[in-house]
Parts: structure tokens; C-alpha cells; sequence
């Protein structure tokens, strides 16, 4: 019954001299994530965008489109033409296909022509008048219905709809630059590129190994996260990096209490040298303020210091609860729990440094030859290009 998806965007309407733009870009996202359907297309119509199914079923469609950030929410429609006749029949269509049986409705029109020959409540009750007289014991309730029919009349055509389902909402991937993310395997950074991409981020995931003392099975599972994560967004390109050596040398020459923040300042300057040439204009962690040792004010500022790059940080006041409650919602979970090991975990000292001083770490650094230790991490430099088809 249902032969289009009528796709509407909510802060996009906001942006003034951008708008253009960004429907345009949210078109292109649109089109890439049903390119799978070789029969579906879409087009642009009047602050809405369709999406013409040409007979592949409406639901996998839906629930691909229902990641897109941009999208405010989705309805599977009918489109009929727009005269009155045809509308009431389509109406009558509509409410008989209601997957329960409602005993209160009403009806909803929005009439973007105003050459139509009635105004919107004059056909909402035209229509209103005809559902009741084709269903016995039916009433209508303006206020609190069982079931709305809604009835968008525009120059092309009329689409009618009674349900409407949430999207991703945020803004479209790639409208505001390029940025490299900290992808450890854990909870937070998923969630943490998850938020970023929904504020229009195009981001870039880099993940720190120390292969032969992380296994290829945690690997592995940060391609898994990967994969989930590029479901809601484009195919995504994965750097794997090595800091065995940088870990090594750390070990040797550096006090035990100051480690992990001595190797995030390492990973800040690796990300910062790989930046001019990737095009990354800022850095995004899973940091989430006073939840380890290392994410204390003094410990944040200590990492942030070692780099020009600005660090976002989507998840740096939330609550570990909060961030669990969205790693379910969005599929990252289950994976993040999987017990391998990363860099970081492996390598943490007994007893961490919870307040350091900018002075101790910059001290205790002399001992490394940091630009050494980059470039080798950089030589190791993997990058994966993964898509969402890799978690199937």
C-alpha cells in the first residue's frame, strides 16, 4: 500500500543562508544510504524530501533511513492525486490498513497548494465525514485519537500517512568538517563518534594497538565497532596505529603513576601529525570527566597540552549510566563488552597520578625522544576503509 517515504529534517530549517546547502547534502546522504535498492529514488520536493520505493518493501528502507542524521522523522505514505475524490477514497484505504482497530481518529491537512479547491479544515472534514460513514461505532476525538490521519496536499500530488516514525535527527555527516576520533574498544568512544557525527562530523577513527600484547581478536572488535558505527553515517576509515615501542620506551625511562597520561600525549601528537594531511581540523575522545584516573581536570589538561589540535570531548559530562543507555540504543554495547584488552588497559599503573602538574609530566617526558617514537608509530600506520555491510 505504501509507495513513497516522506523524509522531513527539523534543525536543517534553521540555518538560513546554509539551508540550500545542507539539503543538498542531506539529499546526497539519503541517496548513498539506499543505494543498495537499485529501484529506489529519491527526490527533493518543497522542504521535504521522497523517497520512491518502485515496489522494494518499506520497511528495511525505514529503518536504514531512520540513521541518517539529519532526519527529523519518517512516514511510509501514499501518493495519490491531489482532488478530492481520489483523496477520500486513499483516506478510507489508509484507516482500513491501521494495524489495530481504532475507535476514536481525526484528520490532519496540510495544504502547501493553496490553489486547492478546499482549504485545510474544509477537507479534513470532507474526509472525516466519509471515514465515519464507511466504519460503524467510530467517533472522532480531536484531542487524544486512537488514530490521525494526516493529509499533505502539494502542487504534485496529495500524501497520506498515519504514522510517523523518529529519526536520527542532529545535522547531516559532513557539514561541519573533517576530525579524527579515539576509538579504544570500550563504552565511550563509540557513543563519543556517535554524537559527533550526529553534530554533522565526518570523522575518521584511529585506534592504538600494541600488538604482540593486544590480540587480533581485539582488533577485530574495534572493526566490529567500526562497522556499527558507519550504519549511521558513510563507510568509515579505520587507522590502526602501533605504540608498542612507545609503550616500551614509557616503561623504561618514566615514572609508573604517569603513564596513561604520557601515552595519550603521545597519541595527541601522532593524531596532530597525521592531521594536515587527512584534513582533521580537531580531535574527538571518549574522555567523560573523573570517570578513571587519567580524566581528572589536571590529567585532561596535562594530554591537551601536548597537542595544537582542538580535543572535543561529546561525552565529557555524562554520567557512565547515560553513556550505556545510548551505546544500547545505537548497537554499540554488546561489542564494546566483548573482554579484550586494549592499549591503554594493559599498560595502566598500579597506583595512578590523579592530579598531575603540567611541570611533572613535561619533566618526566624529557627522558623520551618523542619525535622518534611519532615517527615510528606512524610506519605502522594501517588504514581500513569499513562499511556497515562488514557487521552482516
Amino acid at each position: 500500500m505504501f509507495d513513497h517515504i516522506l523524509v522531513r529534517y527539523g534543525e536543517i530549517n534553521t540555518k538560513g543562508q546554509n539551508r540550500s546547502q545542507l539539503e543538498r547534502l542531506l539529499m546526497n546522504n539519503v541517496q548513498q544510504a539506499v543505494k543498495e535498492w537499485e529501484a529506489v529514488n529519491v527526490r527533493r520536493i518543497s522542504s521535504r524530501i521522497l523517497v520512491q520505493l518502485n515496489g522494494t518493501p518499506a520497511e528495511p528502507v525505514l529503518t536504514r533511513l531512520s540513521k541518517v542524521f539529519g532526519i527529523s522523522s519518517l512516514s511510509p505514505v501514499m501518493a495519490v492525486r491531489a482532488d478530492v475524490e481520489t483523496i477520500t477514497e486513499a483516506a478510507n484505504q489508509l484507516f482500513d490498513k491501521l494495524p489495530s482497530a481504532p475507535r476514536t481518529f481525526k484528520v490532519e491537512v496540510k495544504r502547501g497548494n493553496k490553489r486547492f479547491v478546499m482549504d485545510s479544515p474544509t477537507l479534513a472534514g470532507h474526509v472525516g465525514e466519509a471515514v465515519l460513514s464507511a466504519h460503524a461505532d467510530l467517533t472522532v476525538d480531536v484531542h487524544h485519537p486512537d488514530a490521525t490521519i494526516h493529509i499533505d496536499v502539494r502542487d504534485e500530488g496529495a500524501y497520506l500517512y498515519a504514522e510517523k516514525i523518529e529519526g536520527a535527527a542532529g545535522l547531516p555527516v559532513g557539514m561541519s568538517g573533517r576530525v579524527c576520533a579515539l576509538l579504544s574498544g570500550g563504552i565511550d568512544s563509540p557513543v563519543a563518534v556517535w554524537k559527533a557525527m550526529k553534530r554533522g562530523l565526518q570523522v575518521d577513527l584511529v585506534h592504538f594497538h600494541s600488538f604482540p600484547f593486544t590480540s587480533e581478536r581485539a582488533q577485530r572488535k574495534v572493526e566490529e565497532l567500526t562497522s556499527t558505527l558507519a550504519g549511521w553515517s558513510r563507510d568509515l576509515n579505520l587507522h590502526l596505529i602501533s605504540v608498542t615501542e612507545t609503550q616500551a620506551a614509557i616503561q623504561k625511562s618514566c615514572p609508573e603513576a604517569l603513564r596513561t597520561i604520557l601515552l595519550r600525549r603521545m597519541m595527541f601528537r601522532i593524531c596532530e601529525a597525521l592531521a594536515a594531511r587527512r584534513g582533521w581540523l580537531a580531535l574527538v575522545t571518549g574522555d567523560s570527566l573523573g570517570q578513571v584516573a587519567s580524566q581528572t581536570l589536571e590529567g585532561i589538561y596535562a594530554v591537551d597540552s601536548a597537542t595544537s589540535l582542538s580535543v572535543l570531548r561529546p561525552v565529557g559530562m555524562e554520567d557512565k549510566q547515560d553513556i550505556i543507555n545510548v551505546a544500547r540504543r545505537i548497537g554499540t554495547f554488546e561489542t564494546s563488552i566483548q573482554p579484550y584488552d586494549d592499549c591503554c588497559s594493559i599498560f595502566a599503573p598500579r597506583h595512578p597520578k590523579t592530579h598531575p602538574t603540567l611541570e611533572e609530566v613535561e619533566r618526566a617526558e624529557e627522558k623520551l625522544d618523542v619525535q622518534q617514537l611519532v615517527e615510528t608509530a606512524l610506519q605502522s600506520l594501517e588504514v581500513k576503509r569499513i562499511s556497515a555491510a562488514d557487521a552482516r
